[in-house]
């Protein structure tokens, strides 16, 4: 472990200089282990959909040199001299955020992501201290013990990597929204979050159904867990499935016709987006109004309900389909993500940085 004469720790990461450059590996220093910080040896490093928004400037606000990532899985190297959850050679996640104020009601009811502070993003955000933090694609990270999740033995680590975004970001609304036994769920896009969504929903007990552009996937998505299958292409489907879903999971980044979708809906259902289009949606107000119907969306869920998450998909067998690639292979991946040709997930296999 290289650390310099301020106490930080160097550490190899992969960097993007500026909005849609090129990745370039160079160095980093993170900060000096604090009472409560935890030293993590990356192991593997999940690929998000939100990655490549971020480090091509599409969102806005990026904070350049980036280092990506938000789906971590590692092994503690060191602990602060307080830590007491967790202790050197444990295995750990980190997800989608690093810190909060730890004070407001959100923090204190365990739904960190909405702290009233603003919560501190694990890459491509400032620390209360005004320093920029850098993410996953790195050998090492140093993060406080309150935002590091326990990965359960019997999840294998790149597996468990993805789970800390895509993971937590479909597990949280179907809990939320009550998916379980008697309901009928619909899931919407077979990506890298439909893909886990089907399993949870699956395992949380609820009738599940797949809607995708076409049949390409019907194999696998029933495979996954679903019960039923229906191409969006197909222009009988909508008319076939009126009325008929409790909750629909819109996984989906790209913008839908949000009416035809809401006719889906049974009287008083959901339809939860989780995929963010860059442009705005348009809907009729009537859609709603005469089946009591509702729009809503959602982030991630908090860390007491990601470490849940993790510990009901080892209990269920629930794993993401990966493609593990080398540190090397990142750009292409970016690539191969614009143009769908990934079943499902990405991760990067850190040993190769």
């Amino acid at each position: 472990m290289c650390i310099n004469h301020k106490g930080e720790i160097t550490t190899r990461v992969l960097s993007v200089p500026s909005a849609k450059a090129s990745f370039v590996k160079t160095t980093i220093e993170r900060r000096e282990l604090r009472p409560h910080d935890i030293l993590i040896d990356i192991k593997f490093s999940g690929i998000c959909h939100s990655d490549l928004h971020s480090a091509y400037g599409e969102w806005g606000g990026g904070i350049f040199p980036m280092v990506p990532g938000h789906e971590i899985a590692g092994v503690v190297a060191a602990v602060g001299t307080d830590v007491s959850k967790f202790v050197v050679g444990d295995r750990v996640g980190v997800g989608c955020f690093v810190d909060s104020c730890g004070e407001c009601e959100y923090c204190l009811s365990g739904e960190e992501q909405f702290c009233t502070k603003g919560v501190i993003n694990t890459y491509n955000s400032l620390d209360f201290d005004g320093n920029p933090t850098y993410g996953g694609y790195s050998q090492k990270i140093v993060v406080t013990e309150g935002f590091v999740v326990r990965i359960p033995d019997s999840l294998n680590m790149d597996v468990a990597s993805p789970l800390l975004c895509a993971g937590i970001t479909t597990y949280s609304p179907l809990k939320h929204w009550n998916a379980g036994p008697g309901k009928k769920v619909a899931i919407l896009g077979m990506g890298g979050l439909g893909h886990v969504a089907i399993q949870f929903a699956h395992a949380l007990g609820a009738e599940v159904t797949v809607l995708s552009r076409s049949n390409d996937k019907k194999d696998e998505a029933l495979k996954f867990g679903a019960d039923h299958f229906y191409a969006t292409s197909d222009s009988d489907t909508f008319r076939q499935l009126a009325g008929c879903f409790d909750l629909i999971l819109n996984t989906v980044s790209a913008n839908l016709d949000v009416d035809a979708y809401l006719s889906l809906l049974r009287i008083d259902g959901t339809l939860v987006n989780v995929g963010a289009p860059s442009e705005s949606d348009n809907f009729h107000v009537f859609s709603l109004i005469m089946g009591r119907r509702s729009i809503a969306g959602s982030l991630v869920g908090g860390i007491r309900e990601t470490q849940e998450m993790l510990d009901f998909a080892a209990e269920h067998g629930i794993a993401p389909m990966i493609e593990v690639i080398n540190a090397d292979q990142v750009g292409e991946s970016y690539e191969r993500i614009l143009k769908s040709d990934v079943r499902y997930r990405f991760v990067i296999d850190i040993s190769t940085l």
